[in-house]
């Protein structure tokens, strides 16, 4: 196949890149804004590869983006790009407005115009394939609150109750992609997934930052109590059930992708830490630079994803635990420390 894809210069993009690069044989085009939290460097194993291509390209820009969809002919799009930290849309929600709504729009008008110009065989096998976030459904009891809590699960059917301007804007997103495909017959395919971790993810997600924070020995900032509960999910699993989708997958459909790792951020936080202390050990445990910071506004309690339909539809499961996965990522932090450096100075440019 030849795939375009959207944000692939982020972390999940640029995952699903290298995946598709090393692992098959199908040419990818990435398409990609170079926001703050894309960079290439993330690519340094793809670009060389003559399946690999890249074009720097704004989605809100639906003239160049059509003109590109043209001359590249793809058999697929795959749309990551999007703006995604919580905190950046509740100080600054225009960017989110524009880049998750308004160019998912642009883009699945450009794809719909490209797609009705196909033959009909081309029609049937191409693919509009959304990547989302669990963060739709808003949040879900908490064992604080329902002893019966663990029965509670974001299913593909949950009502969708988002919380924050980001979350708001990617349902916003999803909905109108499931419009697309029920009005113009778009094949199109939608995807939630839960917190993605790994390597390359930008420093100001909780993870990465820990362990950024605690190897400059600076305080690790926990909101509120740290007991939100997420559901982690290793970014390779994760690129994996992505692949899996858009091969297998029914167009219309909507399919969860979720860790099976329910975890509170107090703890996900102090096992960075124990992992530190054994690899890095410094005078003192690296939980002592743990620090409660006021809780972020409208800040959801729990996140959690039944992945069963993922997992008896396409027969994709995660691979990796989160204490596998977790080691993987700090490790992959302690090896490529410059990388991080580099990208936390680009930001702040």
């Amino acid at each position: 196949m030849r795939i375009l894809i959207t944000g692939g210069a982020g972390f999940i993009g640029s995952a699903l890149i290298r995946f598709l690069i090393e692992s098959t044989e199908h040419t990818v085009l990435n398409v990609d804004k170079l926001t703050y939290a894309g960079n290439l460097s993330t690519l340094s194993t793809a670009k060389d590869s003559p399946r690999y291509q890249f074009y720097q390209l704004d989605i809100c820009d639906s003239q160049r983006l059509a003109e590109l969809v043209t001359t590249f002919q793809p058999d697929a799009i795959m749309h990551l790009a999007a703006e995604s930290h919580v905190d950046r849309s509740i100080t600054a929600p225009s960017a989110f407005i524009q880049t998750n709504i308004v160019g998912t729009y642009n883009l699945l008008e450009v794809a719909r115009s490209y797609w009705e110009s196909l033959n009909s065989a081309a029609q049937s096998t191409f693919r509009f394939h959304h990547i989302s976030t669990d963060e739709v459904y808003g949040d879900l009891p908490h064992h604080t609150d329902d002893p019966n809590y663990s029965d509670h699960l974001f299913t593909e059917d949950t009502p969708y109750s988002p919380s924050s301007p980001y979350s708001a804007s990617k349902a916003s997103s999803d909905l109108l992609v499931r419009a697309w495909h029920r009005t113009y017959n778009l094949p199109t395919l939608v995807s939630n997934c839960s917190n993605n971790y790994g390597p390359y993810q930008f420093p100001e997600k909780l993870i990465p930052l820990v362990i950024s924070h605690a190897l400059q020995g600076k305080t690790l900032p926990i909101y509120g109590k740290g007991d939100q509960i997420r559901d982690w999910l290793y970014v390779d699993d994760h690129v994996r059930g992505l692949y899996a989708v858009l091969s297998l997958g029914q167009p219309g459909e909507t399919y969860n992708i979720g860790g099976h790792n329910e975890i509170e951020n107090l703890s996900v936080v102090k096992q960075i830490c124990e992992i530190l202390d054994e690899l890095r050990p410094n005078s003192q445990p690296y939980s002592e630079q743990i620090r409660f910071v006021t809780d972020r506004r409208g800040h959801d309690r729990r996140y959690a994803i039944d992945a069963s339909k993922i997992a008896r539809k396409l027969d994709w499961m995660p691979q990796e635990t989160f204490a596998t996965g977790l080691r993987k990522t700090v490790e992959w932090y302690l090896t490529d420390q410059d990388w991080c450096n580099q990208i936390s100075q680009q930001s702040s440019r």
